[in-house]
C-alpha cells in the first residue's frame, strides 16, 4: 500500500521526491496533518519556489481525508493561501495539485485585495476591523451600544459601509447586493480577544476560529444595512446575537409570557417554540421587537405547527414583554410560507 501511495503522490507532484510520504504504519488509511503538511511544502517548493511558506494545517477528519494547509505568500502580508491536501490520495482539493495550488494562490490574492478595500473604508471613518467571518465577511468592529449612542454608532458604521460599497465598485458582489451587515462587539470583549500569532498572514489571524469564538462567547450586535443602486441606508437596524443558552432562555421567557397573556382571549392557545428575529427598537438597546407564532387551538399532538397567527411583541433585554401585544392573523401565503408584516 505504501509504495502505491508514493507512486500516486510522485505523479501528482510531477517528479517531486515522495519518499517522505510513506505511511509509517501498515494499514493506515488516514494520514495526520504532518504528512499532508510535508507534502504541501514539497508541492510549493517544486512549482512556486520561494513564493510560499507553510504556516498551518488542520485535519479534515472525519471528512474524506486530508488536511487544509495554509501558506503565507511572499510579498503579500495579508494573503493566506488555503489548500486541501490529501497525501494519501495524491490530490489537492480532489484535483491535480499543481493546478489546484495555482488557483488557490489567485483566490488568496483576490481575497487580500478585497480585505484591503474593506479595511481602508472602515479605517477612513474611524472603525478598526478586528475580525472577519470565515469567508472574509462580515467584518467585526468595536463599539459600545447604549440608548444614548446606538443611533449615532449605527449611522457612523453605515457611513463606513457606504465607503466600502463605493470602493468595491458597482460590478462587485457587494455593489450588486441588496443588503449587508456588520457585527459589533463591545470594547471589553474586544480587548480580551484571542489575537493569534503575529507571524500569521492577516487574513489567517482575522478569520481564526479561536478569535471568532472569543468575540462571540458573549452577546454582540449585528447591524444591517439596505443597499439600493449602490447607495446605503446608513440609518441601519440592529439585533442582539446571543450565545445559545442565553438565546434559549430569552425565547422561553418570551414564549411563556405571551402564552399566559394570550389565554385571556384564547384559553387553549399554544405558542410555537420557533424563535423569530428580534430587532432593537430604534434608539434603544433595552427594547427589542419580534414575532411569536401561536395557534388558538392545539394541534393533534398538543403542539402549534404551521401557525397562521402571530403576536408582535416588544420586550426588555431579558425577554419580558413591555406594552401591549399586537395579534396578526393570516401570516402565511397560499404556499404556506410566512409573510409577517415588517416591524
Amino acid at each position: 500500500m505504501a509504495g502505491s501511495h508514493r507512486r500516486q503522490w510522485r505523479a501528482a507532484l510531477t517528479g517531486v521526491v515522495a519518499g517522505s510520504l510513506v505511511l509509517l504504519g501498515a494499514g493506515c488509511g488516514v494520514l495526520g496533518t504532518k504528512d499532508d503538511r510535508r507534502a504541501a511544502k514539497e508541492l510549493a517548493d517544486k512549482h512556486f519556489p520561494g513564493q510560499l511558506q507553510v504556516v498551518g494545517a488542520r485535519t479534515l477528519f472525519p471528512g474524506p481525508g486530508g488536511s487544509e494547509v495554509s501558506f503565507a505568500m511572499t510579498g503579500d502580508r495579508d494573503a493566506v493561501v488555503r489548500l486541501r491536501v490529501d497525501a494519501d490520495a495524491g490530490t489537492c482539493d480532489r484535483e491535480d495539485c499543481a493546478g489546484a495550488l495555482a488557483e488557490a494562490m489567485e483566490r488568496a490574492r483576490a481575497q487580500a485585495e478585497d480585505y484591503r478595500t474593506l479595511r481602508e473604508a472602515f479605517d477612513a471613518c474611524g472603525y478598526e476591523v478586528v475580525a472577519l467571518g470565515p469567508t472574509g465577511t462580515p467584518p467585526y468592529v468595536v463599539a459600545e451600544f447604549t440608548n444614548a449612542t446606538v443611533a449615532k454608532r449605527l449611522r457612523e458604521i453605515g457611513e463606513c459601509v457606504q465607503r466600502w460599497v463605493a470602493a468595491s465598485g458597482a460590478d462587485s458582489p457587494l455593489g450588486r447586493a441588496k443588503a449587508t451587515y456588520v457585527n459589533v462587539v463591545s470594547p471589553e470583549v474586544a480587548e480580551r480577544r484571542d489575537r493569534g500569532e503575529d507571524s500569521w498572514p492577516t487574513l489567517m489571524r482575522l478569520t481564526s476560529s479561536d478569535l471568532l469564538a472569543s468575540l462571540t462567547k458573549r452577546a454582540y450586535f449585528s447591524a444591517s444595512y439596505e443597499i439600493g443602486a449602490g447607495r446605503v441606508d446608513t440609518t441601519g437596524s440592529a439585533r442582539a446575537v446571543r450565545p445559545f443558552r442565553e438565546r434559549q432562555k430569552f425565547g422561553e421567557t418570551v414564549q411563556h409570557a405571551v402564552r399566559e397573556r394570550l389565554r385571556a382571549t384564547y384559553p387553549r392557545a399554544v405558542v410555537s417554540d420557533y424563535q423569530w428575529i428580534w430587532r432593537l427598537e430604534p434608539g434603544r438597546v433595552d427594547r427589542q421587537r419580534g414575532y411569536v407564532l401561536f395557534c388558538p387551538e392545539p394541534g393533534p399532538r398538543g403542539q402549534c405547527v404551521n401557525s397562521g397567527d402571530a403576536v408582535l411583541v416588544t420586550t426588555d433585554e431579558h425577554g419580558n414583554p413591555v406594552g401591549e401585544l399586537h395579534v396578526v392573523h393570516d401570516v402565511r401565503d397560499g404556499s404556506g410560507a410566512l409573510r409577517l408584516p415588517p416591524y
